[in-house]
């Protein structure tokens, strides 16, 4: 490319998105010129109009493949669903699993751990699991297990802890 205006205007894009691709450019450390000469590697991803290759088509966010880690340490397995379980994006979730994985995380045998692993990476809404958890939806066979017996007894809050605040991570 020679010159970013003749090629710009020659995509036929959306003007939106064609500023869109210019703010990333000159952010890339290239200072607006008549004649901006782009990286070579660079203009077939800044202005593609394709979708990008791991999105399916949905109305849906993208979530990676969920992936058992067969290998992994058990301690290294308890702190990774131990941060896994505080840092939801709900909060209500957040709060519930932080406070279960702060209380039955470290008594936990490989097996459970695995179920809990599966529990709370498997599905790709975490409005389920909460829905699950304190009754409003029945459990999934998938996940009807003895770790979802113990998080539902959890939910329940029988000593009515105070649970508003993220339990700490040690």
């Amino acid at each position: 490319f020679t010159s970013t205006r003749e090629n710009l205007v020659s995509l036929k894009m959306p003007r939106l998105t064609l500023f869109r691709n210019l703010a990333k450019t000159c952010s890339m450390g290239f200072a607006p010129r008549k004649a901006m000469i782009l990286p070579p590697c660079s203009h077939s991803r800044l202005y593609s109009t394709d979708p990008p290759e791991h999105h399916p088509p949905s109305n849906e966010p993208w979530i990676p493949e969920y992936i058992e880690k067969f290998e992994e340490a058990i301690d290294a397995k308890r702190n990774r669903l131990m941060y896994q379980s505080r840092k939801r994006g709900m909060l209500e979730n957040g709060l519930l699993l932080g406070s279960f994985a702060k209380v039955y995380l470290k008594e936990m045998d490989e097996e459970k751990l695995v179920y809990y692993d599966r529990l709370i990476n498997l599905p790709s809404n975490d409005w389920d699991i909460y829905a699950w958890a304190v009754g409003q939806k029945e459990t999934p066979e998938d996940f009807d297990n003895i770790v979802m017996d113990m998080l539902k007894q959890h939910a329940k809050n029988e000593n009515r802890e105070s649970r508003v605040v993220m339990p700490e991570l040690h």
